[in-house]
């Protein structure tokens, strides 16, 4: 028999060794690991050539670091205008599925109601479902109303343009439209246009200011996080920073012609296209840069410096975003996505007749580095921003729809990986989702959800073969375009008259081909038609005449 004190010490014994045992034994299963986090940055008219990596003289370092660490996708789309875009890369929807068939306007039918269709989820909604911290900060454009906002489309914190322009610089005498104005997490800041902004105020600055401030909100609350970053620039009205134009002035007085032909040779260089991609010739309605006066020479090199400081100053604040990530011990466990809405603008500003008399007199002949002059850099230097493509935003050529695409990892994405496989904002939805766990539901508070059109990047992101799209699509008013493989067709609208392209011989689209391939040609015709039955797709003629 034992004696009392030995029992209770072999108790105490068999009991210490059996509870070191559990943990031991649990501790062989491998740990479930931390969820990623998401930044995805998405830029506003900036051309598939307007960034170091992808080819320009623009001072890019923090973009050029994230490629040469992570991955770049050479041949990467947009919808070719900013809301549709918005709507694609959110739901994962082609455009029109989600209600964004046109612009922020509605044109009496669920396609083209200008918001988010309640039959669509957003990446912040789905996100949600797995604890996420979500937040936006930057351009929205994507519904006008108050239930239409970021904060009612699954957003915890939002700072955001409602509209889809914006001045650089508050207060400013050039009013903007009806629905370009402020929110901050779900109250419109009336007063945010007209009253004073501290010295050295820069809207691409403010936007990365919230950006900062959300990512510390999320570490506070110990969740991982999504944050969607919109910057507004480059798009017009062409306002910047004095020390940011006086890095590029002078600098652009050799030309647009001269411009083009450099970033072409560099993209070579880089791998970003092939030899057999031929520069497209200089745009009809673009002067050859010697025709021009020297004072119309000093008026242009200064725009496009202008222009290249508000692409340097959106690279300094992706640079902020990184430190940050570094500063809250998140830089290793988060996937940093870089897109552009669109190819580049043509566009003139704003008519200033739409403006009171003595605000037309006071802005329309300010030089672009004044911070009150309301100008843009039209179709002269969007030529050269889209090199080596043509056309513009808002139509389906190549110049339109490609996007600088970077994606950013570690650990997971090989650095300075390129990958040439045609892929699509519809598919970054699909992407988070599938990296953070989420799945795509079929319905939502009683809506039936539209079946997701996106494909997961995760195998591109992870070097590891990916079947991708068979087939993608575009329509934006009127202007069409197909993809299968090699094969593209283009019709612009109002002419409608259908090409074709060897999109891997000639990307840049100079040779149609549809009179040696007539086949090819009807069979993505019939493509695009049955496509259009699906996604809501209607005439543009009949379509356009309800906003009248």
């Amino acid at each position: 028999m034992y004696k009392p004190k030995i029992l209770i010490i072999a108790l105490l014994l068999v009991s210490t060794v059996f509870i070191q045992s559990v943990p031991q034994r649990e501790g062989i299963r491998k740990a479930k690991p931390a969820k990623p986090n998401f930044v995805v940055i998405l830029v506003d008219d900036l051309g598939f050539s307007d960034i170091g990596c992808y080819g320009s003289e623009i001072n890019t370092p923090n973009l050029d670091k994230l490629a040469q660490g992570g991955l770049r996708l050479t041949q990467f789309y947009n919808t070719s205008r900013c809301c549709p875009s918005r709507a694609a890369l959110l739901t994962g929807l082609y455009p029109h599925q989600a209600g964004v068939g046109s612009m922020n306007l509605n044109l009496g039918s669920p396609a083209y109601q200008g918001y988010l269709s309640k039959n669509s989820i957003t990446i912040a909604e789905g996100l949600k479902t797995q604890g996420y911290f979500t937040a936006l900060s930057g351009k929205w454009h994507i519904g006008n109303e108050p239930d239409q906002w970021p904060s009612a489309r699954g957003f915890d914190r939002t700072f955001s343009l409602i509209g889809g322009t914006s001045n650089y610089f508050y207060p400013h005498p050039f009013k903007l439209r009806e629905h370009d104005y402020f929110i901050l997490n779900g109250q419109k800041l009336d007063n945010y246009l007209t009253e004073a902004k501290p010295d050295g105020y820069y809207l691409t600055n403010e936007f990365t200011d919230y950006a900062l401030k959300f990512l510390d909100e999320a570490k506070a609350e110990k969740k991982p996080f999504y944050l969607h970053v919109t910057y507004t620039a480059p798009h017009f009205p062409l306002q910047a920073l004095p020390e940011d134009i006086e890095k590029y002035r002078g600098k652009y007085k050799k030309g647009w012609d001269v411009i083009r032909s450099e970033r072409y040779q560099k993209l070579l260089k880089l791998g970003i296209i092939k030899p057999e991609w031929k520069l497209s010739p200089r745009d009809s309605l673009v002067p050859a840069w010697n025709q021009l006066r020297a004072s119309e020479q000093n008026a242009w090199d200064l725009k496009m410096a202008v222009f290249a400081a508000m692409v340097d100053r959106v690279d300094q604040n992706v640079g902020r975003i990184l430190d940050k990530l570094k500063e809250i011990g998140a830089d290793q466990n988060t996937l940093v996505l870089f897109m552009s809405d669109n190819g580049a603008s043509h566009e003139y500003a704003f008519p200033l007749w739409k403006q009171t008399p003595e605000v037309t007199k006071q802005v329309k002949n300010l030089p672009a580095d004044h911070p009150q002059s309301f100008v843009t850099y039209e179709y002269n230097w969007a030529n050269a921003s889209n090199t080596p493509f043509q056309s513009f935003k808002h139509w389906e050529h190549e110049g339109g729809i490609s996007s600088p695409f970077i994606a950013y990892l570690p650990g997971v994405i090989k650095g300075g990986s390129i990958n040439n496989q045609p892929a699509h904002l519809i598919d970054v939805q699909a992407t988070i989702f599938d990296l953070a766990g989420a799945k795509y539901p079929k319905t939502v508070k009683g809506n039936v959800i539209t079946p997701a059109e996106g494909i997961s990047l995760r195998n591109v992101l992870e070097g590891k073969p990916w079947a991708g799209h068979e087939v993608l699509y575009w329509e934006h008013q009127g202007n069409r375009a197909v993809r299968q493989g090699k094969w593209k067709i283009v019709s612009s609208y109002p002419e409608n008259r259908w090409r074709l392209f060897d999109i891997e011989a000639d990307r840049t689209e100079l040779n149609d081909v549809s009179q040696t391939n007539p086949e090819k040609l009807n069979e993505l015709i019939g493509l695009y038609t049955a496509w259009t039955q699906k996604a809501g797709v209607q005439d543009w003629a009949v379509v356009s005449q309800r906003n009248n």
